[in-house]
Formats: structure tokens, sequence, C-alpha cells
């Protein structure tokens, strides 16, 4: 079941074309999986063993405008957990419809940063992780 988070489009989201500007979605991305590992429990778990979420690619379509005032929904589930590198897909609609504004799909890996390298996805980590996978 995916992970929901709620953010109003404020004034200073829109581009002069009074929408959501394109660079504004990756934000509200991001603001949904940090509310995602919160809510999990999970940011501890990563900060105590010094590992860090790092992006290394985002894929995203924009589907339909968001403007101002509007309640906005953003899903966030773990759809794929490989060796070295996991995906979160996300899916931003308007609150209360079937409308979606965007969507995407971003790769990460977990880095130690310790020694600034990916770790493999096995064990304790792995296990933590599949408890998120979409079935």
């Amino acid at each position: 079941m995916p992970h929901l988070t709620h953010i109003k489009v404020r004034g200073y989201h829109l581009d002069i074309y009074q929408h959501v500007n394109n660079a504004r979605y990756l934000e509200f991305l991001e603001e949904a999986r940090w509310a995602y590992l919160e809510d999990c429990g999970d940011v501890e778990y990563f900060t105590s063993r010094h590992l860090a979420w790092v992006i290394v690619n985002i894929n995203i379509n924009y589907r339909s405008a968001a403007t101002n005032g509007q309640q906005l929904q953003i899903a966030t589930q773990f759809s794929k957990i490989g060796s070295k590198s996991a995906v979160i897909h996300q899916v931003v609609s308007v609150a209360g419809s079937d409308t979606v504004v965007a969507d995407a799909d971003i790769t990460f890996v977990c880095l130690d940063q310790r020694t600034g390298r990916a770790v493999a996805i096995d064990g304790e980590l792995l296990e933590r992780l599949s408890k998120h996978l979409t079935d």
C-alpha cells in the first residue's frame, strides 16, 4: 500500500503560466519521500548506520497542470529492489480525484557515507526495504 503525502499548491510554486513549474515537482516528490521515511521509522535506521539514499536516476512524466490552491496527493512506494539499487514509484494526483498530474520512478543507491561507496542491498537492509515493496 502506498504512503500518502498531501501538499497544497501555493503561489510561489507557480511559473509565469500560472501552473506549477516542472522543477517544483522534484521538490514535491522529495518531500513525499522524506515523509515516507519518517513515518516508517527508517530515518534513524539509515542515519545510525551512516547510510544515505543517493538518487542516480529520475524518470518523470508530466500528465496535467496543477494550479494555485489545489491539494495534491503523492503516493510513494517501492517498486523494485535490486542488489545495489532500488526504485521508488511516485504518483502525484489532485486529491479526491482521478487526475494524475505527474508520475515518476526514482532510482537510488544506499551510500555508505564513511566510504562514499554504494553498499549491497542484502541481509538486514534488504529485509527492511522489502517490507515496503509493492506486491
